[in-house]
């Protein structure tokens, strides 16, 4: 049976504090309450959370205890120095080494497979459903690793109150992922949507652009790929203390170098996120819409 693989690492440095367990709910519910439940529903058995040890107590408090009743759970730790014997951490280095780092630590514990989410994002209930029949089709084509992804309108994932970091994805008419990039400054204004490049130049955007919000699906030849990668990323960027190892780069990386094939499932339903302090009212708000129109029991469990 697959597995649900939940990043549950960062710290959430824009928003300012533990954000995986603050109750947005109208019963105080924590996002990952209503990720839970959605995946349960969709026939997932088993969680495992990618987590730091520095936070480990007071995480288990708050989701071990709520869904060993309903799925198996198991954690795995991500940690600065969860890095291959011949090297050592670089100087100035505190934040985690990124998505497809937290992927890769758990290799020793999944050989089935899987899918990937965020911690503190709501992706309602379509995406589960969809990854969750992916992965227990058939995940080769012609040899090739065929992996998936569950993608959302751009325009449904913004926050009001700064800018925010998206996937781009390029999709072609087989709805398989062509390519996929990272804009880290995108932002909605009054005069509409768009991001600055590094010259600070202004690029507009429509909404309509179908973006990764990291629900992904994979198998366990993904590992393979990622170790190499990692290798090569860590010799790059040891150095560097900011530079992230990002889930989105290295799978466009093997799209282009014909390794895997990406399929495309756009989610019709809407993305709900915390990354700044003002966004939670907003969440609250809309978890307690669905509640109280009959979408989401009153009592999850």
């Amino acid at each position: 049976m697959p597995t649900l693989l939940i990043l549950a690492a960062g710290m959430g440095s824009r928003y300012g504090g533990l954000k995986q367990i603050d109750p947005v709910g109208p019963h105080q519910e924590i996002l990952l309450d209503y990720s839970i439940y959605d995946a349960v529903q969709a026939g997932f058995t088993q969680v495992i959370f990618v987590i730091r040890k520095e936070i480990d107590g007071h995480f288990q408090k708050f989701t071990g205890r709520r869904y060993e009743k309903q799925i198996h759970c198991e954690y795995v730790y991500q940690e600065l120095n969860s890095l291959p014997s011949r090297f050592e951490i670089s100087i100035g280095r505190e934040k985690p080494w990124g998505t497809a780092h937290a992927v890769l630590v758990c290799e020793p514990v999944v050989n089935e497979p899987f899918a990937v989410i965020n911690a503190d994002d709501f992706y309602d209930k379509t995406a589960y459903r969809i990854l969750f029949q992916f992965l227990n089709r058939e995940t080769t084509e012609n040899h090739i690793a065929h992996y998936a992804m569950v993608g959302f309108a751009l325009k449904n994932t913004l926050s009001p109150y700064g800018a925010v970091s998206r996937a781009i994805c390029d999709i072609n008419k087989d709805h398989h992922l062509l390519s996929i990039t990272e804009q880290t400054k995108i932002i909605k204004t009054d005069n509409g949507i768009g991001y600055r490049d590094e010259k600070n130049a202004w690029h507009s955007l429509t909404g309509d652009e179908i973006i990764s919000m990291n629900f992904w699906g994979f198998t366990p030849s993904i590992f393979s790929y990622l170790k190499e990668s990692f290798d090569a990323f860590i010799k790059a960027n040891m150095d560097n203390p900011n530079t992230e190892f990002f889930l989105p780069t290295i799978i466009d990386h093997l799209i282009k170098q014909k390794h895997a094939i990406v399929s495309v499932a756009l989610s019709p339903d809407q993305w709900a996120g915390m990354t700044y302090p003002q966004d939670k009212t907003l969440v609250s708000d809309y978890l307690k819409m669905l509640t109280d129109t009959g979408y989401y029991p009153e009592k999850l469990w």
